[in-house]
């Protein structure tokens, strides 16, 4: 099984939301109908950035190490390398 680290942007404020899943479509549809709170006050977001694993423990490291850093230049500087 796949494991995803993603991060969404808000098209709402431009904000970041980072987080891992085993199946990307279905966390973005997730996190579009408002049925995560955090997220449901930011709506619509959009992905712009995934990374893929194959064990879910090193997801989850790599997951907390991205929220750890809360820099959003990093984030883009990521995103923009992927792109």
């Amino acid at each position: 099984m796949k494991y995803f680290v993603y991060i969404l942007q808000s098209e709402k404020d431009s904000s970041f939301y980072i987080g891992y899943t085993s199946d990307l479509d279905q966390r973005l549809q997730k996190h579009n109908s408002g049925s995560t709170r955090y997220s449901s006050r930011k709506r619509p977001w959009k992905l712009v950035y995934a990374e893929d694993f194959l064990d879910k423990s090193e997801a989850i490291r790599r997951e907390r190490f991205l929220k750890k850093q809360r820099n959003r230049s990093f984030y883009q500087r990521l995103i923009d390398a992927k792109n």
